[in-house]
């Protein structure tokens, strides 16, 4: 029995026509129709928005909304035919489950997950799960980033400059090496085995990250195998840094 950390609603496939001013996807079903979609992904998307590539939707029956259809996976052929999940919504919902089933044995004993907790230099920023346990020791600090760029099989994050994801950086950093700090590359296409930060889209990001593990940031390189019936955890990348 596959233990499927998520399971997508009935998709639909087609096949990508173009994807525009971010949010917008139109793409032609099998039965032929043209229809826009709700691309959930405000990144450039780079290597995973070609046109022609097949694509998998999921439709709503809330008729309020304006797009009934929503962008949720790509396939890509960067090396064998694979699914590429879109929805940059689901990674947190993936790791909540993933982390109340305690997947990550890398994290060690925690009791309570909290989401969206306040922290930072500025206390204006929210830390994307913060774990609990008996004692002090044992708070931890979990910061998730959506990957889906690739070389090869080698996954990079981030697929463009990003002053917020530097930010982040910055702010676990200030943390150490009072409590621990997670990063977790959510890396969201099964074909991956290694990771590295993407020094060519953000060479900026690549140091803070190298500097941030002389410090004692902990980084989880997750890989998830993603496919039109769900998304399961695969275990961990190879982390090259």
């Amino acid at each position: 029995m596959i233990d499927w950390l998520y399971r997508y609603p009935p998709l639909y496939p087609g096949i990508l026509l173009k994807r525009y001013k971010r949010f917008f996807a139109d793409v032609q079903l099998t039965s032929g129709e043209i229809v826009t979609a709700h691309c959930p992904n405000t990144g450039p998307m780079t290597g995973v928005s070609t046109p022609q590539s097949a694509v998998q939707l999921s439709k709503s029956d809330n008729l309020n909304r304006k797009l009934a259809y929503t962008l949720e996976l790509i396939q890509v052929h960067d090396n064998e035919p694979t699914w590429v999940g879109i929805n940059t919504f689901l990674p947190n919902r993936v790791v909540k489950v993933a982390l109340a089933k305690y997947l990550f044995p890398e994290l060690g004993d925690y009791s309570q997950i909290k989401g969206e907790v306040v922290y930072g230099l500025d206390k204006k920023s929210r830390v994307d799960f913060f774990l609990t346990g008996s004692d002090e020791e044992r708070l931890i600090y979990l910061e998730v980033k959506n990957t889906t760029l690739s070389e090869g099989r080698l996954a990079l994050f981030p697929d463009t400059e990003t002053t917020r994801g530097q930010k982040h950086l910055r702010e676990l950093m200030a943390l150490l090496p009072l409590t621990r700090a997670v990063m977790l590359y959510f890396i969201n296409r099964g074909d991956c085995t290694e990771f590295s930060p993407g020094d060519r889209t953000d060479p900026i990001y690549g140091k803070l990250l190298r500097d941030a593990i002389a410090l004692g940031l902990e980084v989880l390189p997750c890989r998830f195998d993603i496919s039109p019936e769900g998304i399961r955890y695969l275990g961990l990348a190879k982390l090259k840094i």
